[in-house]
């Protein structure tokens, strides 16, 4: 088990993108949560097995049709089991 916060850059408000990150964390089995940050940028926090972190990231990468990411930052942490679920905190 493995944590990971995701900081995603680019035009990743208002386009859906908190949206599309917990409906591929609930089909990937990765819990955590995802929030829009003051200065544009969004916040994923995960917690999953190496496999699913990795295919939840590639995604990421992608994001939804109509978001533009230019950059990702991951920093790694040690999970402590906390949640329960994936949601999107406001």
């Amino acid at each position: 088990m493995i944590g990971v916060r995701i900081y995603v850059s680019g035009i990743v408000q208002g386009v859906g993108f908190r949206y599309f990150t917990r409906k591929l964390a609930k089909e990937l089995g990765v819990k955590g949560y995802v929030k829009n940050l003051s200065d544009g940028r969004v916040l994923a926090v995960a917690e999953g097995e190496s496999e699913q972190i990795e295919k939840f990231i590639s995604e990421l990468r992608k994001g939804p049709r109509g978001a533009v990411v230019r950059d990702i930052k991951v920093e790694e942490y040690q999970p402590n089991g906390e949640h329960d679920s994936f949601v999107i905190a406001f």
